[in-house]
């Protein structure tokens, strides 16, 4: 008997066989106690008694797959004398139920560099029915974006997600996967799931340092802790990944202060002299807070530009010279010679 029988439903049975006849003949049935079925007994005008099953509560395949019954039947003698028939009823299964996900929702945290072809979980839905209604294949639903089916594959079969591209935490920290699993009944029932991927940061981005502004040349009678660069300092990753520290090579005259928001400042920490160096070669090293760090560097050359801080220098305090009296006009006494380590205009020199 299937198991979308209608209550009320009628099922014939047998009818006992007694030799005898008249009142010693077969005269009344009855039916062993259970939960699903009544008799009644159909009396023919010959008098001959037909027993039928009558279903009074539906069945269940799932929750009941067979039900064990006795008929039994009596004749009038005296003594009553009676037989007994033992009744199995299969219950056929029809697909009267949509497979379940153990979970609704699904939550897994993966690596951003996690290698394509990794597995992140497998989702499990159940169907009580047997046969094709049963059997449960799984599927993207129809609310799943075209960027999930290009980073996640899903087996059909085993409910197992892969990643099958590249994840990318920058791009994108969290995707939803709608899973749907549907039997092979007709018509087919299906049941739904949601898989929330959070995707973790890994130190996969170097720190970027940006010049925003320059002074260069620098004029060598600039202040100390005046202003000579601007840098925005920046990296993708998050967390400690993210967090960026800014150094200078040593042995220069200029110092880094950070600010906020990523920025940073060039600063002269000590006097410049053109004439001791005209080119500073700076190394400006970033270096994030991942395991292992990631780092990035720029250089940086900055000129020098005179100023008239020097004076002219004689290459002696004082010269001597002999002449003689009668020396014409024009005859060389004596050769000063002076220098000036300034450069261009301010290192040109002339006497009086």
């Amino acid at each position: 008997i299937a198991e979308s029988a209608t209550v009320a439903a009628r099922f014939p049975l047998e009818s006992a066989q007694d030799p005898d006849v008249g009142t010693n003949a077969v005269s009344s049935y009855r039916l062993s106690p259970n939960s699903h079925f009544s008799l009644d007994v159909k009396q023919q005008p010959d008098g001959k008694l037909f027993p039928e099953l009558v279903l009074e509560r539906a069945l269940d395949r799932e929750e009941q797959p067979e039900v064990q019954l006795v008929l039994t039947a009596v004749d009038g003698g005296s003594p009553a004398r009676s037989g007994t028939a033992q009744i199995t009823v299969q219950v056929l299964d029809v697909n009267d139920n949509a497979p379940t996900f153990d979970h609704t929702t699904y939550k897994v945290k993966v690596p951003e560099n996690t290698p394509v072809g990794a597995v992140l979980l497998r989702v499990n839905a159940s169907d009580p029915d047997e046969g094709p209604n049963g059997e449960t294949q799984y599927s993207f639903g129809v609310h799943t974006s075209d960027s999930v089916r290009r980073l996640f594959a899903l087996d059909p079969r085993t409910g197992e997600v892969r990643v099958s591209g590249a994840l990318d935490f920058e791009e994108s920290r969290f995707y939803e996967i709608y899973v749907r699993a549907h039997d092979g009944g007709v018509p087919e029932m299906e049941g739904n799931c949601v898989l929330q991927v959070q995707v973790e940061d890994a130190n996969d981005n170097p720190p970027e340092v940006l010049l925003t502004s320059l002074l260069n040349p620098v004029p060598e009678d600039t202040p100390p802790e005046t202003v000579v660069g601007l840098f925005n300092v920046r990296d993708r990753d998050s967390g400690a990944n993210g967090d960026v520290s800014l150094e200078i090579s040593p042995d220069v005259p200029f110092a880094i202060r950070s600010l906020q928001n990523h920025f940073s400042l060039l600063v002269l920490e000590r006097a410049l002299d053109r004439e001791f160096r005209a080119f500073h070669y700076l190394v400006l090293t970033a270096e994030d807070g991942g395991s292992p760090p990631q780092s990035s560097k720029i250089r940086i050359t900055i000129q020098v530009l005179d100023a008239n801080d020097n004076h002219p220098v004689f290459d002696r305090p004082s010269y001597g010279a002999r002449l003689v009296e009668n020396s014409p006009l024009g005859t060389l006494v004596v050769k000063l010679n002076a220098t000036d380590v300034d450069e261009g205009p301010n290192g040109d020199i002339r006497y009086s």
